[in-house]
């Protein structure tokens, strides 16, 4: 009597480890301008969704050849300008006006030029609707509606929408405020 056993092998599920490499390293390709940003992030959300460690390598594949000397001066420029942002943010972050947020309501806040926004910023590097402010599950959500000059959260451009809370730093276009819950006793919008 012949008995026959098949073995099937699966592939190795890539770790989070793996996968965090290649993202480091599609990060510093950007950085160091071998990859634009349209590229990063094409880039970037099929490394988040592939399953296969192949497919991982081809997406770095062009981005791995760097000595020791090169990575360690991306890292130091990293380093210095990353704190001479976070100095002059911390500098500048008490001085700003400050933005209430809204008060709990059915509609998101506009921001923009147009007198129809709920918060009209006249300033030429704000867009007529530039962004809005909605609360979604507890969460307040600032998102950007394709402005010219873009919205930021505490220095970094807002792609699409992100998560802001109380005290943080928002910008449109060159206009900055600190977020505030506070209704205290100055109460006017910045």
């Amino acid at each position: 009597m012949t008995s026959s056993f098949e073995h099937h092998t699966y592939p190795a599920r890539l770790s989070d480890a793996e996968r965090d490499r290649a993202l480091k390293v599609l990060r510093d390709g950007v950085a160091l301008g071998r990859l634009s940003h349209d590229t990063f992030v094409r880039r970037m959300e099929v490394a988040l969704t592939t399953q296969k460690s192949e497919e991982l390598a081809a997406l770095t594949a062009d981005l791995r050849h760097e000595n020791r000397w090169t990575r360690a001066m991306v890292d130091a420029v990293g380093a210095v300008s990353g704190f001479t942002v976070r100095l002059r943010r911390a500098w500048t972050v008490e001085r700003l006006p400050k933005l209430l947020l809204p008060v709990a309501q059915p509609h998101p806040l506009r921001i923009g030029r147009d007198p129809a926004n709920g918060l009209r910023l006249s300033h030429e590097t704000v867009s007529r609707v530039h962004a809005e402010l909605t609360r979604q599950g507890g969460l307040w959500i600032l998102r950007d509606l394709g402005s010219t000059n873009g919205t930021s959260v505490n220095g970094r451009r807002v792609i699409g929408a992100a998560v802001v809370r109380d005290g943080d730093q928002v910008g449109f276009g060159r206009m900055s405020f600190r977020l505030s819950a506070d209704r205290g006793p100055a109460t006017g919008q910045g």
